[in-house]
C-alpha cells in the first residue's frame, strides 16, 4: 500500500504504520515544510531516517497538480495545523471555493481530488470539533462536506492516548476517510441500507460501538454519554455550510453520503496506562543539565504552577481579573504524562516538572520521545542538504515532540487497515 505523508514532521505517521506492518505500508512520498523557520530541522531529521523515499521540502501549496498526479498513492496521511476553515466563493469563478484561512486543509482536499487515494488518516487537535467559538462545529462540518463532495465517507473519534494504555494524556481527533467505491465501503453498504431512514433508525450503532475501525481498536462503552447524539444532513454547497451550519459534533461519529451521525462516547479499556515514572531514564543516564538547583528557577516553577489572580486590562481599556487554578507542585510519577506542547523544557506552566529521589529536574528529549512512542534518540540527528549529519539541539527536539503524535495510536489504526 503506497503512502503519501503530508505535514510529515519527523515521521510519526510513518513510524506508526511501519510498526503495524512494515511490509504492507510503503511511504513513497513525504512533504514537510516549516514556513516560519529558515532551518528545516524536522525535514532534515525525516530525511536522515528515510533517505530512500521522495521527501519534498517545499510549501505544500507549491506542489503542482502534475506532481500530485504522478503519485499513485493508495493512502494519504497527515496531522495538519488547526486554523479557521471558513470559506468563500472565488471572485474569479463563482463555482469555485476558496478557504479564507485554513489553506493547508484545502491542500489535502486538492491532493485527494487529484490522487483519489482509497484511504486517508488525518489527525488534529480535539477542539477542531467545536471550532470556531461563535459557530461551533462549523469547521469540521466544512471538512466533512468537502470529502463528501469528492465521494468519500469519514469516521472520526477523539482519542486520549492515556485512556488506551499509553503514557501521555494527549487528546486528538483522528479521521479515517475512505472512498465510497472501495470494497470496504461497499461492504458497509451491504450491511446498512443508505436510504433516508439510515441515521434516524440508528442503524450505524453496531458499526460505531462494535465493528468499525475505532470501535475495534479503541473500544467504547456501548451507550452514548447522557444520550448525546445527533443526526445532521449536510448541504452540498460548502459556502452554505460555512455560513449557516448550526449542528453539533460529538467526539465520535460517521459521515456517509452527506449525512452524519455523531455520539458522545466514553472509553472502555481494561488495561492501565504507562505512568510517567515508567518512561523515565535511570538517574545515571540523565545529564546534569536537566536537574534544577537554581533557586530562582525553582521559585518560578512554584509560582507558575500555583493558583493566582491577576488584574489585567483589555485592549479597549476594560479592567478584569484573570484567575488560574493551582496544579500540583510537580508532576505525579504515578500518572501518565500531561499533554506535551512545543514549549516543553522551558520554564513555564505546561512544562513537565519532576521530583525524582528528592531532586528536581525537567524531562529529557529521550523521555519526550517515549511519551510519544518514538524510538529513543529518534530526533538526535539530522542530515543537511550537503549530506552532513549533525546533532539536533534539545530545544528543537522538544519542539518536534510537542508537535508530534502518539505513534501507537497510528499503529492500531494501521492494524485495522491491514485487514481490509
Amino acid at each position: 500500500m503506497k503512502v503519501l505523508e503530508l505535514f510529515a514532521g519527523v515521521g510519526g505517521f510513518r513510524i506508526g504504520l511501519e510498526n503495524a506492518d512494515k511490509d504492507l505500508f510503503e511511504t513513497k512520498w513525504s512533504n514537510q515544510w516549516e514556513p516560519s523557520r529558515k532551518s528545516q530541522d524536522a525535514f532534515e531529521v525525516y530525511n536522515y531516517h528515510f533517505p530512500n523515499s521522495e521527501n519534498i521540502n517545499i510549501n505544500v501549496s507549491e506542489i503542482t497538480d502534475e506532481k500530485f498526479a504522478s503519485m499513485d498513492a493508495d493512502m494519504i496521511v497527515g496531522g495538519f495545523p488547526c486554523q479557521d476553515y471558513s470559506v468563500a466563493r472565488s471572485k474569479k469563478n463563482e463555482q469555485g471555493i476558496e478557504g479564507k484561512k485554513g489553506v493547508l486543509f484545502w491542500e489535502i482536499i486538492r491532493a485527494t481530488r487529484i490522487i483519489q487515494p482509497k484511504y486517508l488518516i488525518l489527525e488534529n487537535v480535539d477542539r477542531l470539533l467545536k471550532a470556531p467559538s461563535k459557530q461551533r462545529g462549523r469547521d469540521f462540518a466544512i471538512m466533512l462536506t468537502a470529502f463528501n463532495n469528492l465521494g468519500y465517507s469519514v469516521e472520526w473519534r477523539v482519542i486520549n492516548a492515556a485512556e488506551y494504555g499509553r503514557s501521555q494524556r494527549r487528546r486528538r481527533v483522528f479521521f479515517f476517510v475512505y472512498r465510497n467505491d472501495t470494497d470496504f465501503a461497499k461492504e458497509i453498504d451491504r450491511q446498512f441500507e443508505t436510504d433516508d431512514s439510515v441515521f434516524e433508525d440508528n442503524k450505524y450503532d453496531d458499526y460505531i460501538f462494535h465493528s468499525g475501525l475505532f470501535a475495534t481498536q479503541f473500544p467504547i462503552k456501548s451507550y452514548p454519554v447522557k444520550k448525546r447524539q445527533v443526526f445532521y444532513e449536510l448541504p452540498d454547497d460548502i459556502v452554505e455550510v460555512s455560513d449557516n451550519f448550526t449542528g453539533t459534533v460529538w467526539n465520535t461519529g460517521i459521515m456517509r453520503y452527506g449525512k452524519y451521525y455523531s455520539i458522545d462516547t466514553e472509553p472502555n479499556y481494561d488495561g492501565k496506562p504507562i505512568t510517567l515514572g515508567q518512561i523515565l531514564q535511570s538517574e545515571n543516564e540523565v545529564p546534569e543539565k536537566y536537574f534544577l538547583t537554581d533557586s530562582a528557577k525553582l521559585e518560578k516553577f512554584q509560582y507558575l504552577r500555583g493558583a493566582k489572580k491577576i488584574e489585567r486590562t483589555s485592549a479597549d481599556g476594560h479592567t478584569y481579573i484573570y484567575s488560574e487554578g493551582g496544579m500540583s507542585p510537580y508532576d505525579d510519577l504515578d500518572l501518565p504524562g500531561r499533554t506535551m506542547l512545543t514549549s516543553e523544557g522551558t520554564v513555564n506552566r505546561s512544562t513537565h516538572f519532576l521530583k525524582v529521589n528528592g531532586k528536581y529536574r525537567l524531562i529529557t528529549p529521550v523521555e519526550a520521545e517515549r511519551l510519544q512512542d518514538f524510538p529513543d534518540n529518534w530526533t538526535a540527528k539530522k542530515q543537511l542538504e550537503d549530506g552532513t549529519i549533525v546533532e539536533v539541539s534539545d530545544k528543537m527536539r522538544m519542539f518536534f515532540m510537542g508537535n508530534a503524535l502518539v505513534t501507537e495510536i497510528v499503529k492500531r489504526i494501521g492494524e485495522f487497515i491491514c485487514e481490509l
